[in-house]
């Protein structure tokens, strides 16, 4: 028996809800969600199996106009995912509407040559009436023959927009194990789920000079996992206020992560997490190398 595998990537503004769509088709959380911009920093991959096909989901960091090292780093690799991709998608905020930061998108994806479906998201938050405008919409931005309304929150819409990606696939072995969820380093997936609960606790500024890097994870007890993280701020104003009042915050925010790292884990877990001054780290070329975000 002949088996399909490849990938396509997600391509929309911060925010549409393309980690949400990535961990409903997967069927596991390999994506941080909140509603922060630069939520996803990294091309993270998401691989769902359907029969004898293998649908890998390239969750892109948000598209958008570059504005330093980092958010330059997001788009170079957008542009690189989408060119070796066999297919894309473009997820559309059914709420917003279509504008002009979709329209810059749909620049980038004709550039990649492949072929695109689009994904109209939150539908389930529109009437009939804003559910047809916005699907004419969709279609007027030339760039899709398939236009699919659904919710990635509640499901609806989402199983006829995988058969229609699964079409896209060429024949291929498998390209990862039809056992993993992602293809995510096990410190990344974990400094990710402490991350999510900085984004979900803090706002303005904050979220995006905030990183969270793994120092250590010791598994050599049967019992309890001991993680050890640093999340890094640019300035003092902001540590300031990830700590909090006499440390209520940063305590509220390692509670939060304990739980969803003992749900990741299967296991009883210790989390040491401080907070540390980098500042500029969104600007150092070499910091950014060592973090991964390519």
């Amino acid at each position: 028996m002949s088996t399909r595998a490849g990938f396509v990537a997600l391509a929309g503004r911060p925010n549409v809800g393309k980690s949400t769509l990535v961990n409903a088709i997967v069927g596991a959380k390999v994506a941080i969600v909140s509603d922060k911009p630069q939520t996803t920093r990294r091309a993270i991959r998401g691989i769902a199996m359907r029969g004898d096909a293998q649908l890998v989901l390239v969750d892109l960091p948000g598209v958008q106009r570059p504005r330093d090292a980092l958010t330059q780093r997001m788009q170079a690799r957008v542009d690189r995912e989408l060119a070796d991709a066999d297919g894309a998608l473009l997820v559309l905020d059914g709420e917003q509407g279509v504008g002009p930061g979709d329209r810059f998108i749909v620049a980038a994806l004709a550039r990649a040559d492949v072929p695109v479906a689009i994904a109209v998201n939150k539908v389930d938050r529109l009437d009939r009436a804003r559910t047809l405008a916005v699907l004419r919409a969709a279609g007027e931005l030339g760039v899709a023959d398939e236009i699919f309304p659904i919710s990635a929150r509640k499901g609806t819409g989402v199983e006829p927009l995988v058969e229609h990606l699964l079409g896209l696939l060429p024949e291929s072995p498998f390209l990862f194990d039809p056992h993993d969820a992602s293809d995510q380093p096990e410190a990344v997936v974990v400094a990710e789920l402490i991350r999510e609960q900085v984004l979900r606790r803090t706002f303005q500024e904050v979220p995006h000079a905030v990183e969270v890097v793994v120092e250590e994870i010791d598994d050599s007890r049967s019992d309890l996992v001991r993680v050890r993280a640093l999340a890094w701020v640019e300035a003092e104003s902001q540590k300031g206020i990830l700590v909090g009042a006499r440390g209520a915050m940063i305590k509220a925010i390692g509670t939060a992560a304990r739980r969803e790292l003992e749900r990741h884990l299967g296991a009883r877990v210790y989390l040491d997490l401080s907070v540390r001054v980098r500042r500029r780290w969104r600007a150092d070329d070499a910091l950014l190398d060592r973090l991964g975000i390519e």
